[in-house]
């Protein structure tokens, strides 16, 4: 299996039966081989420094059903919010202070905020905080939306496709949800200029090895310039509720890979890593990743943006969460850096 890896390190491609093998052939010794290549990798490209994006979660309204989102449509139990402009500009101040240099407004596909609203808010943040890259991750839009926003500032666009099996995403979305419509707003993003980013979820419900295929090949054929992976973990008001968590170890190895075929991509220990193991993000680290997202969202409404269970860091005011993070990189051999973290196109000089 070794072979497979070297390979992949020195084409960053693989064939199906391959990348299929390399996932059947899961072990710890192999993962490990897997980690350490891929941390080469990205010190090549980045050094050992991690972007931090300040994440504000501005709405948790949503006209979706996603069968397994807490923050569905159908989920009567929830408080809903939407944070005002004033609020906003308030979280990217806060921000700004402490070091961020990249904020990501993310919230469900809320109505609301049509392009009138936020135009005019793209506008006032980017006027605020020209040094500062912003992302956008408010679902799928229209290509003349998504160009409104790209020339009114915004920068980047996350946009998980969840899964790249047209059958495997009819079993986690309804059926007014498509993965046709979802890949061609990535095409549309990627016309337009955007830095992209996609991902999918693993352990999801239905996901076979072959799912899992698909996802590599997909991500190897797009080339986004962001990849956001993490274990499915079910939420209690979701269809989902009694399914049982993705795996978190597979999750690492899948980072790993993917920073193998795609050396240069900007590539989250994501929360819910954190969630499933109290090292998780240090672990996302250590397995290939180099950005994290800590929450700079008003704290009273963190507890009403859970899209899975036990979501940590709901409680936690933004500046704790950021030196609590510096100091877990910094024991493992990591530094936070001041910067946009922009994806890169030539070896790291550090």
């Amino acid at each position: 299996m070794k072979q497979f890896i070297e390979q992949l390190e020195h084409e960053n491609k693989l064939p199906p039966e391959t990348y299929k093998a390399l996932l059947e052939g899961y072990t710890s010794e192999l993962a490990e081989f897997v980690f350490s290549r891929a941390q080469a990798t990205r010190e090549k490209y980045y050094g050992r420094t991690i972007y931090l994006r300040g994440l504000i979660e501005f709405t948790n309204h949503c006209q979706n059903d996603c069968y397994y989102c807490g923050i569905r449509k159908s989920n009567r139990d929830l408080t809903r919010y939407r944070l005002t402009p004033e609020t906003i500009l308030a979280c990217c101040h806060k921000g700004y202070q402490l070091g961020f240099r990249t904020f990501v407004l993310q919230g469900g596909e809320d109505g609301y905020f049509q392009d009138e609203k936020l135009i005019p808010l793209i506008e006032a943040i980017k006027t605020a905080y020209p040094d500062c890259a912003l992302t956008l991750s408010i679902g799928e839009k229209s290509y003349s939306s998504y160009l409104a926003y790209y020339k009114a500032g915004a920068d980047r666009y996350l946009l998980r496709h969840e899964t790249a099996n047209t059958l495997h995403y009819s079993k986690l979305h309804p059926k007014s949800l498509t993965l046709s419509k979802r890949l061609q707003c990535l095409n549309d993003l990627k016309d337009i200029g955007y830095q992209v980013g996609m991902g999918f979820m693993v352990g999801s419900p239905y996901q076979s090895i072959d799912c899992l295929v698909e996802d590599l090949l997909l991500i190897e054929r797009f080339k986004p310039e962001m990849v956001g992976i993490g274990p499915f973990i079910p939420h209690h008001a979701t269809p989902f509720a009694k399914e049982v968590a993705g795996s978190i170890e597979l999750t690492f190895y899948l980072i790993g890979l993917i920073r193998l075929m795609h050396p240069r991509v900007l590539l989250p220990a994501t929360t819910a890593l954190g969630t499933l193991d109290p090292n998780g993000r240090e672990k996302g680290i250590l397995a290939g990743a180099n950005v994290l997202m800590p929450n700079l969202s008003p704290v009273d409404v963190r507890k009403n943006y859970l899209l899975y269970d036990n979501k940590i860091c709901t409680g936690e005011e933004a500046a704790e969460c950021q030196q609590c993070l510096k100091n877990r990189m910094e024991n493992i051999g990591y530094q936070i850096v001041v910067s946009r973290g922009d994806y890169t196109t030539s070896p790291s000089v550090s």
